[in-house]
């Protein structure tokens, strides 16, 4: 089901907008950095189509949270999902938008993209300090051909909260029982060592400028940024590179239709082709917004990036999510959502 007319035709229902300018209207969003690339250009392209216009602010998936909650903006974007007890107590319903993948970066001289090779275990080590050298035995080992200097390994992590850190954090808990004990995942955690820096610019910076660095960042910005990215081992035991393809198939094979809530994370799923640390984004809405109009204006736009945006979602190597999931999503939409009177919102 499409929502204000794209049943009948995403073209009808935007030149019926175009062309009654009066009714053009303003919704606010906030929450999650690691989507902003794609949200600010289908927010551009979708106000060009319709007239409506999407202010989406990127304070981070925690300020998200918060705002949605409070009811200052139309809906909150994150990256760590909430359960479903915790969307019930605040009202809410949530869904994954678009997926993408978290990735290592490295410093290494004479290694390029690619002729890295780690798994979650000795990324874990890496992180606990465990492994402290790049030709130790374990890097060693998975990487029998390469030249691994005999340099220490110097650590960067974020130092603000982030849902890019939930991500690389939830993977190494899966990858390893000793760090989910003692670290654990989360938007912002006690690191075991290394050098905080903020935002995805700032833990690249400091690769870039630290000679024997590794640090995680979201791919889009490692691609933009020239970044050096580590290929790993997937749940399946394969070398995998990071990509619009292997991201698909972590999406793919993640059960959205068990998920309550659609609380479902996309980390260390099974597949020959999945990338080991992938995350979809979520969106957040009032089960009953004050305002019903916004609320379908919001809705409106997302069911439009959803039918025009995964063009522009793989340009910045984004995965948009599969039909199938979509289908689940806009059904939660018709059977949660609610205006005032305690009618349906999706009409």
């Amino acid at each position: 089901m499409h929502i204000y007319g794209f049943a009948r035709g995403a073209t009808l229902a935007a030149a019926v907008l175009v062309a009654a300018p009066a009714l053009a209207y303003d919704i606010s969003g906030a929450g999650a950095t690691f989507p902003l690339p794609v949200y600010a250009r289908w927010a551009q392209s979708y106000s060009k189509e319709t007239g409506d216009r999407v202010n989406y602010q990127s304070i981070g998936s925690g300020g998200g949270i918060r705002q949605v909650k409070a009811r200052t903006v139309t809906f909150g974007a994150s990256d760590q999902p909430l359960t479903a007890a915790e969307l019930e107590a605040a009202g809410l319903i949530q869904w994954p938008q678009v997926a993408g993948g978290v990735v290592a970066i490295v410093n290494l001289d004479g290694l390029k993209a690619g002729d890295l090779v780690l798994d979650g275990p000795t990324l874990a080590r890496i992180y606990l300090g465990e492994i402290a050298r790049w030709d130790d035995a374990a890097i060693a080992a998975l990487n029998p051909k390469s030249k691994l200097p005999a340099q220490p390994i110097v650590v960067v992590h974020r130092s603000d909260g982030s849902g890019t850190t939930f991500c690389f954090t939830d993977y190494l808990s899966h990858a390893s029982a000793k760090w989910k004990e003692t670290v654990g995942e989360n938007v912002a955690v006690d690191w075991p060592l290394g050098m905080g820096a903020k935002g995805n610019e700032g833990v690249a910076n400091n690769v870039a400028t630290a000679k024997g660095a590794i640090g995680y960042v979201e791919f889009a910005y490692a691609k933009q940024s020239g970044s050096t990215v580590v290929h790993m081992v997937n749940h399946d035991g394969r070398v995998v590179a990071p990509s619009k393809e292997s991201f698909r198939a972590a999406a793919d094979n993640a059960d959205w239709a068990h998920a309550p809530g659609f609380f479902r994370l996309l980390t260390d799923q099974p597949g020959a082709q999945s990338w080991p640390i992938a995350a979809a984004t979520f969106i957040l809405l009032p089960k009953t917004p004050k305002d019903a109009e916004a609320a379908r204006v919001a809705l409106k736009f997302f069911d439009w990036a959803f039918v025009k945006g995964g063009a522009a979602a793989e340009e910045l190597d984004y995965e948009p999510m599969p039909s199938s999931v979509i289908a689940l999503i806009r059904k939660s939409w018709s059977e949660n959502l609610k205006d005032a009177e305690g009618k349906p919102l999706v009409r």
